[in-house]
């Protein structure tokens, strides 16, 4: 699979909904966009330095034609796509570092920072037009309801938020108990109705819009290290309404189905170096699905290759073939291979029957809690093989749910 090279650490990545352009925030302050074609073939088309501290959050317009960038600086910068120039400058919008930004209308943009402050604005407007504080730990993520215009943020202190942009009070709609963990990731599925959270311990709580925000419904174990990432899948794809992708600590982005649960697989390997942030290409409805962490690449996965062909297995399989067949070992040049995806699938019981956050270095981003954990190999992608690049998993580690 293609492999960019960028130089420096990657703290977010950001594509275009409507052409075939990536955007990437570094640690060294620069923000570097890359073009790439159907077959993955790739090439640097801009390089702008904002500032010489880290470049740690980034966010497209929904037309695409205005990015915004955040980091350490507590800046907020307005790029303008077509020209590839700062437009906008707006310095000293927050008391700390600011670590998330998202961009999910028009006249709506979102930060958060290193303290648990988050800010709403208006782009056309100066100030900021709302500010919450119910927060004490770093923003971690956001989640946009478009149904209820809500707004949902996940904190280094252990809890959820939900903010109705509509309303002019001070405080959140919801705020949910301490879930005794920190909160990394956050993303929807089940059509909306139920939401997926990644925590610092490597366990996925669920969320029942349904049932309120106080509390998860349901607890999935199984990674051995965090989920500082989380990312839906492309909805033309049939499984796409429980099925979620996860980039953890450990380097591996795994494809799972949610309730019932099960992994579908390993598709891309970033050799124990962290996963910062994953993305899919055309507003999430595309084909390329990029992965960012602590090794200095952008690493595009194909899911065509790796879905699709392991839905066409399964289906010979049910047809009596009864021969597991493997992705192939060969992946583009100079990029290492894509594993197979898990032909024997572990499943557990529906809901109704069961139950870090990365840093820059010691003196810079957020330094979020260390919490002693077991390592249970639940999920675990660097067990021993049976043949090259097999993940082998143990079928009973979904038996408690």
């Amino acid at each position: 699979m293609p492999v960019i090279p960028v130089g420096s650490q990657i703290f977010d990545l950001a594509f275009h909904p409507t052409s075939n352009v990536v955007y990437t925030g570094l640690l060294d302050g620069k923000v570097k966009t890359f073009t790439y074609d159907d077959q993955g073939a790739h090439s640097a088309a801009k390089s702008l330095r904002l500032s010489k501290r880290s470049c740690r959050g980034l966010a497209l317009s929904p037309d695409g034609s205005s990015l915004c960038a955040v980091g350490k600086n507590r800046t907020l910068y307005t790029i303008d796509t077509s020209t590839g120039t700062v437009s906008e400058t707006r310095q000293g919008v927050h008391d700390a570092p600011i670590n998330r930004v998202v961009y999910p209308t028009p006249h709506l943009l979102a930060t958060g920072d290193d303290d648990g402050t988050i800010k709403l604005w208006d782009p056309r407007k100066q100030e900021a037009i709302h500010t919450y504080a119910q927060h004490f730990d770093f923003i971690s993520d956001f989640m946009w309801l478009q149904d209820k215009r809500q707004l949902v943020a996940t904190s280094g202190d252990g809890t959820l938020s939900v903010m109705d942009v509509r309303s002019k009070k001070p405080e959140p709609f919801a705020h949910s108990e301490d879930q005794e963990d920190e909160l990394l990731s956050i993303v929807p599925f089940k059509g909306g109705t139920k939401v997926a959270v990644g925590t610092q311990l490597g366990i996925i709580s669920i969320f029942n819009r349904n049932k309120g925000w106080g509390d998860c419904v349901d607890r999935v174990p199984g990674h051995p290290h965090s989920v500082d990432a989380l990312c839906p899948l492309p909805s033309s794809y049939p499984s796409s309404h429980n099925t979620i992708l996860t980039g953890s600590s450990d380097g591996l982005l795994r494809v799972i189905e949610l309730l019932p649960t099960r992994l579908v697989g390993v598709i891309a390997d970033h050799k124990d170096f962290p996963i910062e942030r994953i993305a899919i290409d055309r507003a999430g409805e595309g084909r390329w699905v990029g992965s960012v962490g602590h090794d200095e690449v952008l690493r595009l996965t194909d899911l065509r290759e790796v879905l699709e062909d392991e839905e066409e297995g399964g289906a010979k399989e049910e047809d009596g073939d009864g021969e597991e067949d493997a992705l192939s070992d060969e992946g583009t040049e100079g990029a290492p291979p894509v594993l197979p995806l898990a032909k024997k699938a572990v499943t557990a019981d529906d809901e109704d029957g069961g139950g870090g956050h990365g840093s820059e270095d010691e003196s810079d981003g957020p330094k979020p809690k260390k919490r002693q954990k077991k390592d249970n190999g639940d999920l675990k992608g660097r067990a021993e093989k049976k043949r090259r690049n097999q993940v082998d998993i143990d079928p009973s580690f979904f038996s408690g749910l």
